[in-house]
């Protein structure tokens, strides 16, 4: 991925970096009596994958066993038997992501009511797949006060039934007034510092089996941040972290003095996470025209703009870079406004701010985009997953989804992610479903640069990673095929054979 150097036959490291890049003959000279040699039989090493947007830790919670994974939930019936059984098993309460109506045979939201069949003791909250729609059982909505009288907070709503009475489903904001309801002081006690540990370290082999040697972490609470410094301490982290803030501790961030890039190779402080909206398969994405399968629904913004424009001029005179949410077109348009102002009211060193997802782009937003230097950070297995798009937006503007191509071709630089757990935390998956399209296809080259050398420029690690060039650290990743020679439909299937962070192997297959 180095443009200088396009390809080569083999590499040298000393200690945590990369020493020399070269032809076989080149590079044996350097060899020492000492010196480890691998002899990789025209195996393909790229530079190590980064995941420029991914949620590790709750993905960690559910391959770890600590939560229910309702993934692939295909009926209303299987979640109330999956969730009977672990009903039985936690001890206060039963957390789940994952399932979507989309897919359920009963073709409906969850109710309180479903849940309540099977777990009418324990208070029960289930997120939807794409982690902005949950369903809570009664006794979950009673310890959160939520009732019939309850208001629908900024920026989230509340359904009710005809009596209006809540039907158990909680959209956007309204999602946090449950989940903080479970667990407050005497109602339920939060996962404790070993669960989180069990689920960080579960979803970093996860991580590095995929190829992965850092990833551009979401969180959520400081509890999160504080595991990751736990184990950094004790030197059991496998992965590089640049780590994206949750907006309620932007302004502790601020007031002690921490900026993008604080930190260290292994954990660094990113930038400020904000959601503006939610998700189109919620029908929450805010859109400048109703949706074409909900005609009285534009979605939900999270904020006004004068909100918004407070929180990003804040965080931009921080000098903390911006990863802000938006799918819908009016959220993008509104994130952009906020960014402007904030340039224009503060010049000041680059901080490459990132929109998060940019899903549904029109021509105007992404030459506003290109003219504001803001990074398109996507998540190309959208276009496989997001099978409801042309339903959610009609065919014209389903073409205006996800356009990578048009993106790149305009000047924008792009970098990838998975969101997992709401897709999978395989790079060979994303990259597999930015080449296989009809319309908007990136070459491999480019769909590669997308979690190589585009994601180190998104977190200003551009000097130490991202190729494969001498003086940059050993983070790299063999794959027993050349993806560049592979149908698109094989791509994902092409095996992790090794993953090397510093120049330490942290996985290796056993075929």
């Amino acid at each position: 991925m180095d443009p200088g150097q396009p390809s080569a036959q083999a590499v040298a490291i000393h200690r945590d970096q990369i020493a020399a890049v070269g032809n076989n003959a080149e590079i044996s000279k350097l060899a020492g009596p000492e010196t480890s040699v691998t002899n990789l039989k025209k195996a393909t090493v790229l530079p190590g994958f980064i995941d420029c947007h991914v949620h590790l830790i709750d993905y960690g919670f559910a391959v770890s066993g600590l939560s229910l994974d309702l993934h692939g939930v295909r009926s209303i019936e299987e979640m109330k038997k999956r969730v009977s059984e672990k009903s039985m098993m936690a001890p206060s309460r039963v957390e789940g992501h994952g399932w979507d109506q989309e897919i359920f045979v009963e073709r409906r939201y969850p109710s309180r009511a479903d849940l309540d069949e099977v777990a009418p003791e324990k208070p029960v909250i289930l997120r939807r797949v794409c982690g902005h729609i949950c369903v809570a059982n009664s006794i979950a909505l009673k310890l959160a006060g939520i009732d019939r009288n309850t208001p629908d907070p900024a920026g989230g709503s509340i359904d009710r039934d005809s009596n209006r009475e809540p039907t158990g489903i909680l959209r956007e904001t309204a999602v946090n007034l449950v989940e903080e309801g479970i667990t407050r002081p005497g109602v339920g006690q939060p996962e404790g510092p070993e669960e989180y540990e069990k689920a960080t370290t579960a979803a970093c082999e996860k991580a590095v089996e995929a190829g992965l040697t850092g990833v551009h972490c979401v969180l959520s609470s400081e509890r999160e941040l504080r595991t990751l410094l736990k184990l950094k301490a004790e030197g059991r982290l496998p992965i590089r972290f640049y780590l994206l803030l949750p907006v309620h501790l932007q302004s502790t961030a601020s007031q002690l003095g921490l900026r993008t890039g604080f930190g260290d190779d292994w954990i660094r402080i990113g930038g400020v996470k904000i959601f503006t909206d939610g998700s189109l398969g919620a029908r929450t994405a805010a859109l400048e025209a109703p949706y074409s399968d909900d005609p009285l629904n534009r979605g939900i913004p999270t904020y006004t703009q004068e909100q918004l424009d407070g929180m990003v001029a804040e965080a931009h005179r921080s000098d903390l870079q911006l990863a802000i949410h938006a799918i819908g077109d009016r959220a993008i348009r509104m994130a952009l406004e906020a960014v402007k102002k904030a340039r224009d009211w503060m010049v000041k060193k680059e901080l490459r701010h990132r929109i998060e997802h940019a899903s549904v782009l029109t021509a105007e937003l992404i030459q506003e985009m290109k003219d504001l230097g803001v990074i398109a950070s996507v998540q190309p297995h959208f276009v496989a997953s997001d099978t409801w798009v042309e339903r959610r937006l009609g065919t014209a503007r389903a073409r205006s989804t996800y356009p990578f191509q048009n993106l790149l071709r305009e000047g924008v630089t792009v970098v990838a992610g998975s969101d997992c757990p709401v897709d999978p935390i395989a790079p060979l998956t994303g990259i597999a479903a930015a080449v296989d399209r009809a319309e908007q296809a990136l070459s491999i080259e480019d769909a590669l640069a997308l979690y190589t050398r585009s994601a180190a420029y998104a977190s200003f690690d551009e000097s130490r990673r991202g190729t494969i060039s001498p003086g940059k650290l050993a983070d790299l990743v063999v794959l027993k095929e050349d993806p560049r020679k592979a149908a698109p439909s094989e791509i994902p299937n092409i095996q992790v054979l090794l993953t090397m962070v510093g120049g330490r192997v942290v996985y290796r297959s056993g075929s």
